[in-house]
C-alpha cells in the first residue's frame, strides 16, 4: 500500500543528492536562460542588409537610380562598386558579399527604346535557405523597379498613369512584425523542459545502481511507486522552476506576444514535463552506466526535439521516413501546442487531441518504466 511517509523519505533522499552537487543545480537554474539568451539573440531566420557590390558597366542615371532601389531597400546593403569581375570574386571568397549585380553595356538605350535587357545577378548559394531569399529579394526589387519606370514611360508620352490589373493586398496573421523571436521563444519551452526533464532523471536509477545503494533502498519495505515517484518529484519542480523562468524571459525581456492562456500553457506544459521524466526515468532503468543513460538521453530526447519537432525545420520538408518519426514525437505536438497558444491564441477545445497524444506519451513510459524496472531489480 502507498506510504506518503516513504515517499516523503525518497523525496528528500533525491533532494540531498541534488543540494550536495551545487553546479549541476546551478546548470539546471541557469541553463534556460542561457539558451534563451543565446537562441532569441543568435538565431533568427530574418534576412536584412544582404551585403551587395555593383559592376556597373553603363554608368548612366538610370542605371544609378537602379543601384538606389537596392541599396536604400531595407533589404539590402552596399559594400562597394567593382569594375571588373576579378574584384567580385575575392568579394565572394572573403565573404564581405553575397549578391553581385552587373549591369551591362548599352542598359539604359535598351530601356528608352522599350527593349528588354537581361541584369546579371550573381548570389552566393552557400546556405541554399539564404540564397532562395535572396533571390526572391531581387525579384522583388527589380519588379518594384519595372513597374515604376513602365510609369514614367508612360507619362512622358502622355499617357496617364497605369493601374495593374492585380494588386496585392498583404496581411500578416499572428505574428504581424515577422519576428523570428516569437516562435523561438515558444519552440525553447519544448528543448528546454526536453533536455532538463530528460537528462536529469535519466541518471537517477543508474547512478544508485553504480554507486551499490540501489539494491539496499529496494531491500527495504519501500514500494516500487513510492520510489519511482519520489525520485521524481524534485525533478518535476526544477521542471516548474524552468519553465516559469523560460515564461517569464520571454514575456519580459523578449516581449514575445501571449494571445492565449499562460494557465492552459503551465498545464499542458506539466504533462508533457510528466511524460519526459518518465522516458528519462526510462533511458535510466535501461542503461547501464551513467555514460551511457548520458548518450542515450540526447540521441533520444534532446536531438530529435531539436531537429524533427517542427522547431527549426518544417516536418513536411522531410523526407517522408524522418516524417513518420517526427510524428510519432511528443514534442512535434507540444511544438505546435507553445506556437499555437502563444501566436494565435488557441484554447483547448482545438488543442484537444495534441494534449491527449501528451497523456497517452506519459502513460506509455510510465508503465513502461514500472515494467523495465520490476525487471531490473528481480
Amino acid at each position: 500500500m502507498f506510504s506518503f511517509r516513504r515517499f516523503k523519505a525518497i523525496c528528500k533522499k533525491e533532494c540531498l543528492h541534488i543540494l550536495r552537487d551545487p553546479p549541476s543545480l546551478i546548470q539546471t537554474l541557469l541553463l534556460p536562460v542561457m539558451l534563451l539568451l543565446l537562441y532569441g539573440y543568435a538565431l533568427t531566420f530574418d534576412i536584412n542588409h544582404v551585403p551587395f557590390t555593383v559592376y556597373n558597366r553603363d554608368k548612366t542615371m538610370l542605371t544609378q537610380q537602379l543601384v538606389d532601389y537596392f541599396a536604400y531597400s531595407r533589404y539590402f546593403h552596399l559594400v562597394d562598386q567593382v569594375d571588373n569581375y576579378e574584384k567580385i570574386k575575392r568579394l565572394f571568397w572573403r565573404g564581405k558579399i553575397h549578391l553581385a549585380l552587373v549591369i551591362p553595356y548599352g542598359f539604359s538605350a535598351h530601356l528608352k527604346r522599350g527593349n528588354p535587357i537581361p541584369l546579371q545577378a550573381i548570389i552566393d548559394g552557400t546556405d541554399a535557405n539564404v540564397g532562395n531569399t535572396i533571390l526572391t529579394y531581387v525579384k522583388a526589387v527589380i519588379g518594384q523597379y519595372n513597374n515604376d519606370l513602365l510609369q514614367t514611360q508612360l507619362r512622358q508620352r502622355g499617357y496617364s498613369q497605369v493601374e495593374l490589373p492585380l494588386k496585392a493586398e498583404l496581411r500578416v496573421w499572428f505574428n504581424e512584425q515577422m519576428e523570428s523571436r516569437n516562435f523561438i521563444i515558444p519552440g525553447l519551452i519544448v528543448i528546454i523542459m526536453t533536455m532538463v526533464g530528460a537528462t536529469l532523471t535519466a541518471l537517477t536509477i543508474v547512478k544508485e545502481a553504480e554507486w551499490g545503494s540501489l539494491e539496499r533502498v529496494m531491500s527495504t519495505p519501500v514500494e516500487k511507486s513510492e520510489f519511482i515517484l519520489g525520485k521524481l518529484t524534485p525533478y518535476f519542480f526544477l521542471g516548474l522552476i524552468d519553465l516559469m523562468i523560460i515564461i517569464g524571459v520571454g514575456k519580459f525581456l523578449f516581449k514575445v506576444p501571449m494571445r492565449g492562456s499562460y494557465l492552459l500553457l503551465i498545464f499542458i506544459s506539466i504533462v508533457f514535463l510528466i511524460g519526459v521524466l518518465f522516458l528519462g526515468l526510462w533511458i535510466s532503468v535501461v542503461a547501464k552506466t551513467q555514460v551511457q543513460a548520458n548518450q542515450m538521453a540526447i540521441l533520444l530526447t534532446f536531438l530529435p526535439a531539436l531537429l524533427l519537432s517542427g522547431f527549426v525545420f518544417p516536418i513536411h520538408n522531410m523526407p517522408k521516413v524522418l516524417q513518420i518519426i517526427a510524428y510519432m514525437l511528443p514534442s512535434t505536438y507540444f511544438v505546435t501546442i507553445t506556437k499555437d497558444i502563444y501566436l494565435k491564441g488557441l484554447g483547448l477545445k482545438a488543442l484537444w487531441l495534441y494534449t491527449l497524444v501528451l497523456f497517452a506519451f506519459a502513460l506509455f513510459f510510465f508503465l513502461l518504466v514500472i515494467n523495465r524496472f520490476e525487471k531490473r531489480i528481480k
